[in-house]
């Protein structure tokens, strides 16, 4: 097996090659996390070679990009015995640390330039949504800094991100009501309380440390109006969810026409647990769209970058 890993800050994934293992850990590093502990569990998977990359580095236990780096390198060769290859936005590294800095990106859209030819590269997971131009090559800027100047990163996610900050103010029986800035509902509730994601597939903390159901994200999604469920209402709740839905949607199809317009891109592969999403931007635009689910299978698609540099490491 030629196993690859991507380490972020709020998910460790893991895949192989071959496309017959794939696994997503809920890892904040942050919060002192055993990301030894749950590396030396998939290297019992016991690969022949190990491909990493790297998103980690800015988790904020960290005092700098490079720190974070060194630390997550020192976890992966004390957990791992195989021989290990560390993926930089340059290719597979060549002595800089600071080119693996955020460098997943560059690891999928360098495959998909081989698989799929020139596109708008689209991953959504759970914290952050990548936009890479390919033609010929990934055309995206090296640091998060510059994609971010760029339109190349934006900073959304399927799950993880705050609403307060996502949207301002919400329309409720009329009225613009302001949203709290507090951290008391992310996207995720959201789209549990609409029934587009399960409890199993809110794979992150609650604001609240509370449960996981229906009930309870109406609850914190009430809590963003300073209110409780019972005083603002359900059909209050699921207003706020389907603006939250909008609202995201909104953001990515501006992102997307954005990069495709600039490079004159018509067509769109799109990756990670918020496929759907980019699929029905995609849509609205009157894009192309590739589903890597339908391609890779759902898994790989959900893992892409893990995927992508196992399959890298593997054709070197």
């Amino acid at each position: 097996m030629i196993l690859g890993l991507d380490i972020g800050g709020a998910n460790t994934k893991a895949g192989s090659a071959d496309g017959s293992f794939a696994k997503s850990v809920y890892l904040p590093l942050w919060k002192e996390a055993p990301l030894v502990e749950v590396l030396r569990e998939i290297s019992g998977e016991k690969p022949a070679a190990l491909g990493v990359v790297i998103t980690g580095e800015l988790a904020d236990c960290y005092k700098s990009k490079l720190e974070g780096i060194e630390s997550i390198m020192g976890a992966v060769r004390s957990a791992f015995t195989c021989p290990i290859s560390f993926w930089g936005f340059k290719g597979f590294q060549s002595g800089n640390l600071m080119e693996l800095a955020a460098a997943n990106w560059s690891a999928s859209a360098t495959l998909i330039a081989q698989d799929i030819d020139d596109c708008l590269f689209v991953d959504m997971g759970s914290t952050t949504t990548d936009l890479i131009p390919i033609k010929g090559k990934a055309l995206a800027a090296a640091s998060d800094y510059m994609r971010l100047r760029n339109g190349e990163l934006v900073y959304t996610g399927l799950l993880r991100t705050s609403i307060g900050a996502l949207m301002p103010s919400s329309r409720i029986d009329g009225a613009d009501v302001p949203t709290s800035p507090e951290l008391f509902a992310i996207t995720a509730d959201a789209y549990l309380a609409l029934g587009e994601i399960s409890g199993d597939q809110y794979a992150c903390d609650a604001p609240d440390g509370a449960g996981k159901d229906h009930l309870s994200a109406k609850r914190r999604l009430a809590r963003l109006v300073c209110a409780d469920l019972e005083e603002l209402g359900e059909a209050g709740a699921m207003a706020i969810a389907e603006q939250v839905r909008e609202r995201q949607l909104d953001l990515l199809v501006r992102a997307i026409y954005r990069q495709s317009e600039m490079r004159g891109l018509e067509q769109v592969a799109a990756a990670g647990i918020g496929e759907r999403i980019i699929a029905h931007a995609c849509d609205l635009l009157g894009l192309q769209c590739i589903r890597l689910s339908e391609k890779y299978g759902k898994k790989i698609s959900d893992i892409f970058p893990a995927y992508a540099v196992a399959r890298l490491l593997a054709d070197q």
